[in-house]
């Protein structure tokens, strides 16, 4: 079996090539735009409330998603840029006297973002502000998710606004929404255990990118990386090859994982769609326990579960392999031309001595 842990090392944290959104120069640039919306929204809301004749409501914010988790990746060229989420609180109902519709909240941050920058979007989930950089549309973009927040409504719970222009008054609802409360279930196993918790952040990481690499962004043919994250809290075994002294052993762990993906597959019925099929489900663990993968269609499903079975066959063939260089060919063709691969003479060398240290070099 070959060593190939040196180039997951790599292929993760290198500073020019490593996919980990480390806390550096474009982490620093989605702060400083995060920060740009904050003080915006401060300053302009009043005043668009007040256009309307409505009191005015003073957000406050909160870090959100792969972000907030520290799970982040690094684009792919061409692909959706970097990204940031952010949760805009409000003090106001989600329903009776008062309560706005969810659409009419996102579209007065909307107009108070006005002019911000030449793109700025009302999607159904958030409101997205686009930034270019050196002429490239959308390098950046900062996720708004809209909230109407617990302590203003008689249940306690956060609701997160969803819809976007052109839904129809069914298709537009406030939605019970804990990010929270997820981030708290999805690391609280690893409250003692360091080296597992970084671990499972590689393993979501190494996860991000084989979604970008095989899948498109367009549509939801692609799953969500939350679903990847939510199977990984379901499916996630910290794995060493040396347990007393931690050795990492991203390989193994990541073989793991993606045998319990494919051991959830199963025909089952899916409430949203109305539909009986081949699928993998993901539910949250807070509220509202939905399925992340309900918009997907059964032919994407079997999409997904193919290049999964693809996933796990070069896996497996990089365990079986005992020459680095031919491992890590394989792994490239799977995580995409980022994932390193050792000169063949440089592999063989080592192959070599090995087997030479080991008196099997006759």
């Amino acid at each position: 079996m070959a060593n190939v842990q040196t180039q997951f090392d790599t292929f993760h944290s290198d500073k020019k090539t490593g996919i980990r959104l480390g806390r550096f120069k474009k982490e620093k640039q989605l702060r400083d735009k995060r920060n740009v919306i904050r003080r915006r929204l401060k300053a302009n809301l009043p005043g668009v409330f007040a256009k309307y004749g409505e009191p005015n409501l003073v957000p406050k914010f909160k870090d959100q998603g792969s972000y907030k988790m520290n799970t982040g990746i690094k684009p792919l060229a061409g692909g959706s840029g970097y990204d940031i989420d952010q949760g805009v609180y409000f003090e106001t109902p989600k329903d009776g006297e008062g309560a706005y519709s969810p659409l009419t909240l996102k579209k007065r941050v909307e107009e108070a973002l006005n002019g911000l920058t030449d793109t700025i979007r009302i999607r159904r989930p958030c409101v997205t502000v686009f930034y270019k950089e050196n002429g490239v549309e959308e390098a950046y973009h900062v996720d708004l998710a809209i909230y109407s927040a617990r302590g203003s409504n008689s249940d306690g719970k956060d609701y997160l606004a969803v819809g976007r222009v052109g839904d129809s008054l069914s298709e537009q609802e406030w939605k019970v929404s804990d990010p929270a409360g997820l981030q708290h279930e999805l690391f609280r196993r690893f409250e003692d255990d360091t080296h597992g918790r970084q671990q499972f952040r590689r393993i979501m990481r190494f996860m991000k990118r084989w979604k970008d690499v095989n899948f498109s962004s367009a549509g939801n043919g692609a799953p969500r990386g939350i679903g990847l994250t939510l199977n990984a809290h379901y499916g996630f075994t910290p794995t060493y090859s040396d347990w007393l002294n931690r050795t990492r052993d991203d390989l193994g762990a990541l073989r793991k994982l993606v045998d319990d993906m494919l051991s959830r597959f199963s025909h089952q019925y899916r409430e949203k769609r109305q539909e009986w099929g081949r699928c993998l489900i993901a539910k949250l663990p807070v509220e509202p326990v939905s399925d992340v993968y309900e918009n997907m269609t059964l032919v994407q499903m079997t999409s997904f579960e193919t290049k999964l079975k693809d996933l796990k066959a070069a896996l497996d063939a990089a365990h079986e392999e005992s020459d680095p260089h031919e491992a890590c060919k394989g792994l490239q063709k799977v995580f995409g031309s980022d994932f390193p691969v050792p000169a063949k003479s440089d592999t063989a060398r080592k192959a070599a001595a090995g087997a030479a240290s080991s008196g099997l070099s006759g």
